[in-house]
């Protein structure tokens, strides 16, 4: 749990003592958009997609979790409806917290509370600007941002395996599926990236930085 230092033994006690684990398989969902919130969820393992669903099952993909990341935790403080939709990526833990004893927890511990208050303000920020970046930034600048994305944010090396189809990915872009394989191929043949099915390689970093960047 993060900043789980800051809490004393009694509330650790307490929300051991209201949590579960609950285990998923890849593609199970976790939540859906527009369900009543009951719990705080922490991952434990695994990776899962964050989504937002829209009209004519258009889907923008907001973020991916990694262990140690609350889910969804921006509905479960803000409203009692969940905002969008949590699916596994891959084979997961999480853990369930009741929400009640978490808020007591809140109420008792200014400084935890502080530090969540910062955890959520980063969600937010982090998706409002990749919402902006897909507005302003051309398509290279995008594919740039997915590849530092998982880079850096996800796996922290250069080399990994996309853990999304091409077409989640392309929503991760804001971009179509067919844009986003034209571009990832051009990256190759420019010796940007080696890609081999799934498995990424950046060649050179900061010719990704800088088209992030210049966008």
């Amino acid at each position: 749990m993060p900043y789980a230092q800051l809490l004393s033994d009694e509330q650790l006690e307490l929300i051991r003592n209201n949590s579960n684990i609950v285990s998923y398989n890849k593609k199970d969902s976790v939540f859906r958009q527009s369900t009543r919130t009951s719990h705080i969820m922490l991952l434990a393992s695994g990776l899962v997609k964050i989504f937002k669903e829209g009209r004519n099952e258009r889907v923008v993909l907001l973020r991916m979790a990694s262990p140690g990341e609350y889910i969804g935790m921006l509905s479960v403080m803000g409203d009692q409806i969940h905002q969008y939709s949590a699916t596994a990526v891959e084979t997961s833990e999480i853990c369930f917290i009741d929400i009640n004893a978490f808020r007591n927890v809140l109420m008792e511990n200014g400084k935890f509370s502080l530090k969540l208050m910062s955890i959520i303000s980063q969600d937010g920020l982090f998706i409002f600007n990749r919402l902006i970046n897909q507005t302003h930034k051309q398509l290279p600048g995008r594919i740039a941002d997915v590849l530092l994305y998982f880079a850096d944010n996800i796996y922290g090396k250069s080399q990994f395996d996309f853990p999304l189809t091409r077409r989640e990915l392309a929503e991760l872009a804001g971009t179509t599926k067919e844009s986003f394989i034209r571009t990832l191929t051009e990256f190759k043949h420019d010796k940007i990236i080696d890609l081999d099915g799934s498995h990424v390689r950046i060649i050179s970093m900061d010719i990704v930085k800088t088209l992030s960047e210049l966008g």
